[in-house]
């Protein structure tokens, strides 16, 4: 059996839930394991360990997580214990998706993006995948978008040699036009992080979300993940656009928001994006 942080073994014995009788990975995550902690009492816990390089990795995920509990919004794990070597939240045991699950996630996704703030950014920087996350507030959503998602990610680029010179001056370019392929959006609370591996289902089969990278940006940003390793259903849309209404042409943006995600998994896992994201510069 695994071996269980010592901090997460104390609250147990604290909380009289009796000895821990199984522990054994979760499939899903592809930069922290999270492990199904089962005790004597029958409850069972979801724990992350080893957050790698970053002491706050962990606590900026639980930030993440009561940010996204919104009255009408997905269900989202609750934190029972944070600290710098461990993250245990409440299993959500996930069931098969419930008859409506893409009408109701879409109507509650936009229940979330509803919740907005007058400047783009977070209380605290965070995390996408294992690379941080500036969340400095700023009062411009394409100046947000240019500075601290996309030339954050082009220096670590360059830094690693993942982008040649024409490279480059494409995605220069390529910010230097977003005021007019973008156009002007509230800051929206968003997930941040909205690949098809981190929409779950709970006990009831009705959707959850999980791994937040969460900022108040644009909410189309939100929505163009969801496209980028797949495709949510028509339903999804309409049921979301009932609730927070979508702008002409949102889908023909998509990838212009997820140059930021796919350079970031250039940075995370090497030149195997740089095709697509040529493809998209190719474009501009």
């Amino acid at each position: 059996m695994k071996q269980v942080h010592p901090d997460v073994q104390v609250w147990i014995n604290k909380n009289q839930l009796g000895n821990i009788t199984s522990v054994d990975p979760v499939s899903g995550g592809c930069i922290h394991q999270a492990l199904r902690v089962q005790t004597a009492s029958g409850e069972y816990f979801i724990l992350k360990q080893d957050p790698g390089k970053y002491a706050d990795v962990f606590q900026r995920e639980a930030e993440g997580l009561e940010a996204l509990k919104v009255s009408g919004g997905p269900v989202i794990p609750d934190v029972y214990l944070v600290g710098e070597e461990y993250l245990l939240l409440s299993d959500l045991h996930p069931a098969p998706r419930c008859k409506d699950f893409w009408q109701i996630y879409g109507q509650q996704l936009a229940v979330v993006h509803l919740q907005q703030n007058p400047r783009f950014g977070f209380e605290t920087d965070n995390y996408i995948g294992s690379n941080p996350q500036e969340n400095t507030w700023m009062e411009n959503g394409h100046d947000f978008f240019q500075e601290l998602r996309i030339r954050k990610q082009i220096t670590w680029a360059k830094d690693q040699s993942l982008l040649d010179t024409k490279d480059i001056h494409k995605l220069e370019n390529f910010m230097v036009q977003l005021p007019e392929l973008i156009p002007e959006q509230p800051a929206s609370l968003i997930h941040g992080d909205l690949w098809s591996g981190n929409l779950i289902s709970d006990n009831g089969g009705k959707p959850a979300l999980i791994d937040p990278a969460v900022y108040y940006g644009w909410a189309e940003a939100d929505l163009a993940m969801t496209e980028l390793f797949g495709r949510y259903p028509e339903e999804f849309f309409k049921a979301y656009a009932e609730i927070n209404p979508l702008e002409k042409g949102y889908r023909s943006r998509f990838p212009l928001y997820n140059i930021y995600h796919l350079l970031n998994h250039l940075n995370l896992f090497g030149k195997g994006y740089l095709s697509q994201i040529r493809s998209i510069l190719d474009r501009y």
